[in-house]
């Protein structure tokens, strides 16, 4: 990748602090993007509209709509650095319109079907991370860079690290407070380690290993739907909503920078009433 790319990225690691993830990402996009130019025999420098859309083109074939959104952004913001740093007098991709996205509602667990997960684990560990998950509301991510030294369970307080390494205090329940005790205390690896979560060999616990632990122990539950530990992260946000609590309290609890991000849970809790509304209210069907 030449050298305003590589400037660009390191710039998003080090200045901006973006995850490993997004990163890798923004590099792939701007890595098939690089390969389309020389097929056209062609450089950054020498992106115009007619190529940029040349370019969305070659991309709606085959991508989804999701994908292809996110590629525009990477190409945009990278075009936005190129702009700013003199490399270029315009950014081509500017006017490219980003395509119309479906809303897609979360998918989360009722309260029975959390229960039900929740009960059928045996390993301390497990119980620990799922019971933490749903008590909390963190992504997975932020559960795989915690360490001891983040942990004040008498106050049942936890310190998190978010998207761009935002420290935040998250709220941590007694069921959750009481696994991760029992974790520390009889399953724990005796090792010298920073981190909370370790497997067996002592090293920190990855993403990757959760999302596998999630999955088993949703099929082991007889669960039918697909669990992954953001499904965890919705069912948390969606049960608060549905309690009572308020979007301002779920925003700041879900460490989201946006209200308008955390409003999707606002259409799952209206689909819940409307559900429970069908069912229950003698008269509701007849409106159509």
């Amino acid at each position: 990748m030449n050298n305003p790319a590589k400037k660009f990225l390191d710039g998003l690691e080090n200045e901006r602090n973006y995850s490993p993830y997004t990163i890798l990402n923004y590099r792939i996009d701007l890595a098939e993007l690089d390969k389309f130019l020389k097929n056209k025999k062609a450089d950054f420098a020498k992106v115009d509209r007619v190529l940029a859309r040349e370019f969305l083109y070659a991309l709606q074939k085959k991508y989804s709509r999701r994908s292809l959104a996110r590629k525009i952004s990477a190409c945009r913001s990278f075009f936005r650095f190129l702009l700013r740093e003199k490399y270029l007098n315009q950014n081509p991709f500017e006017l490219v319109k980003t395509p119309k996205l479906e809303r897609r509602l979360p998918n989360f667990l009722y309260e029975d079907e959390m229960n039900k997960l929740l009960e059928n684990i045996v390993n301390p560990r497990d119980k620990a991370i799922l019971e933490l998950l749903y008590s909390s509301g963190i992504r997975v991510s932020e559960v795989t860079k915690l360490n001891l030294s983040d942990l004040d369970l008498e106050a049942g307080e936890i310190r998190v690290f978010g998207k761009g390494s935002k420290e935040r205090i998250v709220l941590v329940g007694r069921f959750a407070v009481a696994a991760i005790k029992d974790y520390i205390k009889n399953e724990r690896p005796k090792v010298k380690s920073l981190a909370l979560f370790l497997n067996k060999r002592g090293g920190r616990l990855t993403q990757r290993s959760i999302e596998r632990m999630i999955k088993f122990l949703s099929k082991k539950s007889g669960l039918l739907k697909k669990v992954t530990p953001h499904t965890i992260r919705h069912t948390f946000a969606t049960h608060l909503l549905t309690r009572g609590a308020d979007l301002r309290t779920v925003q700041e609890l879900l460490g989201h920078t946006s209200l308008s991000t955390t409003q999707v849970y606002t259409h799952v809790t209206k689909e819940k009433l409307k559900s429970v509304y069908d069912v229950a209210h003698p008269r509701a069907k007849m409106v159509k």
